[in-house]
């Protein structure tokens, strides 16, 4: 039983040490990070996620910053029942572009760091999570649903940088009428 907590105690330190150089973007700037994103880009290694991989798509989501300097984020995502919107709150940190929130699926904080952006055409954002085993996702948004080769290859570089595979790395086809369309008035 000894063996098992010094065990665990360690694996949590090497966990800490990994993403320890993992730095959000310097001197962040949350309202020019506000705004409409497009989720282009997304490296995951969850075994859960292997079999919805092929059926991805780009989403669609709303940054907005708050006074306190917390972000409510919404999301619209095309899954196999429809356009689905979900609703984060990340609490900011001490850090600027370090964010914290508490998943309400996994009952468990996510930390969520803002690694590199230009505000007006990409971010490479890094998620963290420790539940049963470590967990790391990248995202890539693009203000646009498409972005250019080079912003593809830093994300791809960035994720590999992470130890995640090459086949858990994607960028996903653009979502269609997700969220939908607003309908022309009289119809």
């Amino acid at each position: 039983m000894r063996t098992t907590a010094v065990a665990v105690v360690m694996a949590m330190l090497c966990v800490m040490m990994v993403h320890a150089d993992v730095k959000p973007q310097k001197d962040f700037n949350l309202q020019r990070f506000a705004g409409k994103w497009y989720r282009v880009g997304l490296a995951y290694d969850s075994p859960g996620f292997v079999p919805f991989r092929s059926k991805l798509k780009a989403s669609m989501g709303i940054v907005t910053a708050l006074p306190n300097g917390n972000v409510n984020l919404t999301m619209w995502e095309l899954t196999p029942a429809g356009c689905v919107t979900k609703m984060y709150h990340y609490e900011r940190t001490t850090v600027p572009g370090a964010f914290t929130y508490f998943s309400t699926r996994s009952n468990i904080v996510k930390d969520i760091t803002v690694v590199e952006t230009n505000y007006n055409e990409y971010a490479i954002v890094l998620k963290h999570k420790v539940f049963n085993r470590e967990y790391t996702q990248v995202a890539l948004y693009g203000r646009a649903q498409r972005v250019s080769n080079e912003i593809i290859q830093k994300y791809k570089a960035f994720a590999l940088s992470r130890h995640l595979s090459r086949e858990s790395i994607l960028t996903p086809p653009p979502a269609d009428n997700c969220p939908p369309s607003p309908t022309p008035a009289g119809r």
